[in-house]
Formats: C-alpha cells, structure tokens, sequence
C-alpha cells in the first residue's frame, strides 16, 4: 500500500476492498492502535503525582509530558505520509512500535523531567504516530462497503482502552513504582508491532501476473507447436518488458500529495476540524474541577469520565452501523455535521447544571454525541478524497489539527484562572462546536452541490479492467512502438503482430458468437464503428 511498482515504476491500478476476511484482522490491530494512541497520552497521568514528588516540580510541569505526546500524535503527520508513501504501512508501523515501547522503557531510567520530555514524550509520541496513521489507510484498504461500520468499530479502542490503562496504571504504580509501571508499559506498546505485523499489504499485482498468463495460453492454443509458437511468445513478453522499461521514469508516487488542497471538499472539512478542535476536548478536561467546584465530592466527580467512556463506547459503533446504511452514507458529510451540532449543543445547555444530577445527563449525551463525532470524522474524510489520497489527507489534517490542540484547551485553562467561571468556558466550547457544524452542513451544500458533474454520456465505457478484446489490442501497440523505438529485426516485430492479431481476432469472433454484439460489464470496450478488433478501441478509466 502506497508503494511504486517494483518493475513499471508507477501506481498500479487499486484492488476492490475485499470488505472482510484478512480485513477484519487489519480492524483488530487498528482498534488496539487507536486505543493505545489516543488513551495512553491520559493514561500516564496516574503517575504525575510521583512524578513530581521524584523530580520536586509542579503539576504543569508534568502535563507537559502529554501534551507532548499528542503533538506528536498530530503534528507529525505529514512525516508519516511521506514515510507511508515511501516504505508502504506495515514497516512504518513496525518502526513505530519500536520507538513507543523503547521511549517508555528508557523513560523508566531518568533521573530528571527533561529526559522524560524526550523519551516519554517525543519518543514514544513520535511511535504512536508512526502507528495510528498507517493503521487507518490499511483500514481505508481493506473496507469500501463497510467501511462505516469499521471505522465506528476501530474508534471504539479509545474508549476502551482509556477505561482500562487507566486502572492497570494505578495498580503498576502501587506495585511497582513509577519506574517499573513504565517499563511494564513499555512493553504493552510493543503489541504496536504485533498489529503492524498483520497489516497485510493487498496484492496489486495479482490482476496483472493473471492477465500475462492467459496471455501466453491463448497464444500457445492458437498457434501451431513448435518453434514459432515458441519465438512468437517470447517476442510478446520483449516488446511488453521494453514498454514497460520505457515508462519506468515517466510516474511515480508523491511523498506528499498536495493536489488535495483543489478539492473543494477537503478545504471545507480541514477548517470545520479546525473549529471544531478548538472546543471539543475543553469540557472533558475541565469537567472533574467543574463538579468539585459545585461541591460534588472527588470519588463522584472522577466517575462522571467513566460514564461518559461508558457510553462512547457503544456510541461509535452504533454510529458506524448507522452511516453505513445505504440512504445515509451518501450524506455522511450532513450526518458529521449533525453529530457536531448535538455535542455543541450539549455543551451550551448543560453550562448551567449545578448539581450531580445534572452533570450526570450531560455526561450521557455528551458521551453519544462525542462518539458519533469520533466514528464519523475519518469516514468522512475518507469519502471526500478516496483511498488513494487519504495517506497525504490525513497527515495534513493532523497537522493543521495540531496547531488547534495546542490553542484550544490551554486557552480554556487561562480563561477559567482569569475569570473563576466555568460557565463562560462551556458556553464558549460549545459555540465553537456548533459552529464548526453549521459551517461543514452550509458550506457542503452550497459550495459541492452546485459543482457537481454532470451524468457522463450513455456511450462513455463503464469503468474497470480491459477485456480480452482490448488486452489483444494494447499486444498490437506495444508491439509496434518498440518496433519503432529499438530497431529490431522486422521478422520479430511481424510475428510479434501476427500473433496479437490473430488472438485479437479469435476473442472477438468468440464475444460476437456468444453475445451477438458489445461486450459490456467491468471492462467494456466500444469501437469506433462497432465490435471489431482491429480498430480503434477506446476506454475510460477511473
């Protein structure tokens, strides 16, 4: 995935998602991904307090760890993309696990926070990232179909994850130490190549090697056995391995594919994400210190984030099976903005609730309404630039999603010491959220649904692999252009031709005999002037 072709030096055509099998292998691995990518950064902060009892610095100090963390996670993408691009998904991801787990286990050694900013943070960060990202183009490889309900499942890891590091933490802490909770977390995250392991490249060669083997057995069917049967098929594969040398330099793949900025699509959603980063993380953050504040006692207050992991948990894949139905997954970009709409809104109204009872069912919308948002926003992205280019998308998504990570909470943070009023924060975040929403739904249908196309001509040829009739045609060009361009004998060249030729014509005799006219379905051929193949034959590919 995402490599050049080892002999044509160009991008060969995609494989049809097989939509299960191996599939559902690859969507273990990118749930325990994303689990471990987005839940390890709030996993580790069980054990800031002996962190700084350790190392005599203060609780910001040691966020900062965290914070690091998810910097990385977002604001490496586009290295990601271009290592992706490069290497292809499952040797990033294996390098990736690596650096996680080597990060925590020489964190388990420092001796001051500088170093835990380096290998905690920037280390184990930087391995997360070289995970999460490949995790979800493999995901986008192997699911067209059910492509929703996959990525509502993969997402469903962060829940999870986050509701069980957090108390496995706690007990290597009081067990172990600090220290030895980090090595042992250290080795967790080499799991991190275990699933990188199975992310099973799709073979894209297989059409190809088949198409050249029944090339070779109609040959030897039609002609006679012997030597010229024999010097007609090794001619064949000549010119094919001399067309194929001289298309060698002309394409290769993109470290980092910048064309995405053209769709239309891709612009609205990058600044939707961005508004919507800027407040969709403030009210978990701020929710436990907002309910001691209102006089909720601790225990009672830390549960409020369970429940809303609770129900995010079955949130997302609910929400996957329900983009996945067939007359909503060609609006997913609206039912994103949906999702967007109902968690601004929740925030907005519950900016009021002065009691348990009240933060209780904020939790519990806000935990449906954070999940429909988590299983949904790769989805949509996936839709608007396709699999093809959702390797560079991604890394630059994270990117810009980066620079909002780091302006969005921190600033919630210094608004709340500046003014001693959650009220205001929740009434902020949520408008930002909501916005976000209105700015995907009117923007989408404003701006991509007056440019839509116009339906193609009923005599444009359906999209897909060439026929037989057409793969005889292409033996007769290639022939003739490395003819032209070597200088070869003319014998070699001629029987080169014949033996194209006469297969071109036996499969059309064949096709006319059985249909009584055009070939059509996947590959379909038109001619200029009918079904003969000898003429000018004309496809559209996608």
């Amino acid at each position: 995935m995402g490599r050049p072709d080892p002999e044509e030096g160009q991008l060969p055509a995609p494989v049809k998602p097989p939509d299960g099998g191996w599939g559902w292998i690859v969507l273990l691995g990118c749930f325990v991904i994303t689990g471990f990518s987005y839940a390890f950064p709030k996993a580790v902060s069980v054990y800031f307090k002996e962190l700084m009892k350790d190392f005599h610095v203060g609780y910001s100090d040691t966020a900062w760890i965290s914070s690091i963390m998810l910097a990385m996670l977002y604001g490496t993408g586009p290295v990601c993309s271009i290592m992706v691009n490069q290497f292809g998904c499952r040797p990033v991801m294996l390098i990736g696990g690596l650096l996680a787990s080597a990060g925590m286990i020489l964190a388990s050694f420092t001796t001051n926070i500088i170093e835990l900013y380096l290998t905690a943070g920037v280390l184990t960060g930087l391995g997360m990232a070289l995970n999460f990202q490949p995790s979800l183009i493999m995901l986008g490889t192997y699911f067209d179909k059910r492509r929703p309900l996959a990525n509502g499942l993969a997402a469903a890891g962060s829940p999870v994850f986050l509701s069980s590091l957090s108390p496995l933490g706690q007990v290597l802490l009081e067990k172990f130490g600090w220290r030895g909770g980090f090595l042992i977390m250290g080795g967790l995250l080499l799991n991190c190549c275990t699933c990188g392991a199975v992310m099973r490249p799709l073979d894209m060669g297989m059409k190809r090697k088949m198409g050249k083997a029944q090339d070779k057995y109609e040959a030897k069917e039609m002609l006679p056995i012997g030597g010229k049967s024999e010097e007609g098929i090794s001619t064949t594969d000549g010119t094919k391995k001399g067309k194929k040398a001289k298309k060698k330099p002309k394409k290769g793949k993109k470290l980092l594919d910048f064309s995405i900025f053209s769709n239309r699509g891709f612009i609205i959603y990058t600044i939707s994400k961005f508004i919507l980063v800027l407040g969709l993380f403030v009210p978990p953050i701020l929710l436990v210190n907002y309910a001691k504040d209102t006089g909720v006692p601790d225990t009672e207050a830390a549960f409020l984030l369970s429940i809303i992991g609770f129900i995010d948990i079955f949130a997302r894949p609910a929400c996957g099976m329900v983009a996945g139905l067939k007359w909503v997954r060609p609006h997913v970009a609206y039912l994103f903005s949906f999702s967007m709409l109902f968690n601004g809104l929740t925030d907005i109204c519950s900016a009021r609730a002065s009691n348990y009872t009240g933060l209780v069912i904020f939790c519990v919308f806000f935990g449906i309404s954070y999940g429909m948002v988590g299983a949904l926003q790769f989805e949509v992205l996936m839709a608007i630039v396709g699999s093809q280019k959702f390797s560079s998308a991604i890394g630059l998504v994270l990117l810009i999603e980066a620079f909002a990570v780091l302006i969005g909470p921190p600033s919630a943070g210094r608004l709340v010491d500046a003014l001693k009023n959650y009220e205001v924060i929740f009434y902020l975040a949520g408008s930002e959220v909501a916005l976000s929403a209105l700015f995907l739904g009117v923007a989408s249908y404003c701006c991509l649904n007056r440019g839509k196309k116009e339906p193609l001509p009923e005599n444009n040829p359906s999209a897909g692999a060439g026929s037989d009739t057409e793969e005889a045609e292409s033996d007769v060009q290639e022939a003739e252009e490395h003819s032209s361009d070597n200088h070869q004998p003319a014998h070699s060249t001629d029987n080169a031709v014949v033996v194209a030729n006469e297969a071109a014509n036996h499969v059309a005799e064949e096709q006319r005999g059985e249909g009584g006219g055009c070939p059509a379905g996947d590959g379909e051929v038109l001619a200029r002037d009918g079904c003969n193949a000898d003429q000018m034959v004309e496809r559209d590919s996608f």
